[in-house]
């Protein structure tokens, strides 16, 4: 099984914290489009 997701693909179920700190769902945002951004850390270029 591979930990990579493809471009393309539907992406698993998750939860986080927003920048008020109350959890977001990705069901929450179902049928609008997202855009995920990974970066290494804060304060390094991206």
């Amino acid at each position: 099984m591979s930990d990579w997701i493809e471009e393309g693909a539907i992406a698993p179920g998750f939860e986080l914290p927003s920048d008020g700190n109350a959890p977001l769902k990705l069901t929450d945002l179902r049928g609008a489009p997202v855009v995920l951004f990974f970066y290494p850390r804060d304060d390094t270029p991206g």
